[in-house]
């Protein structure tokens, strides 16, 4: 795989039925961006990073942090999908753990770069 372009923008998701969008929520079924709707037939790989950075990378004791690297804790992280959709392009979106406000504790779905399966891989 080889990034076509770098996008990092906000978009909506369609989520799979009983899934809670909080914590971790799985691969989207669908999304949204840019008035297109795209609909994901292939999650192609998963990955996670629940680091603390800043000032929460000094608020919990190291044993604790520990951990919550591993399992991820509320309101840090985040959980990156390779996916293929209905149109074959590959794009990687990742669902940003941290609360928009006080009164909005959902995390947020990017689309983070588009993907290409048919150029070849340049570098070791």
């Amino acid at each position: 795989m080889r990034p076509v372009r770098f996008i990092a923008e906000r978009v909506n998701v369609e989520l799979p039925e009983g899934v809670r969008p909080t914590k971790r929520p799985g691969t989207p079924s669908a999304f949204t961006w840019r008035g297109s709707r795209f609909a994901v037939t292939e999650c192609l790989s998963e990955w996670h990073d629940y680091g603390r950075r800043g000032k929460m990378a000094h608020n919990m004791r190291p044993e604790h942090a520990a951990r919550a690297e591993q399992a991820g804790s509320w309101g840090v992280g985040r959980d990156y999908h390779r996916v293929r959709t209905d149109s074959g392009r590959v794009f990687d979106l990742y669902y940003d753990r941290a609360p928009r406000s006080a009164t909005d504790r959902a995390g947020a779905w990017y689309v983070l770069r588009e993907l290409s399966e048919d150029a070849e891989e340049v570098g070791p």
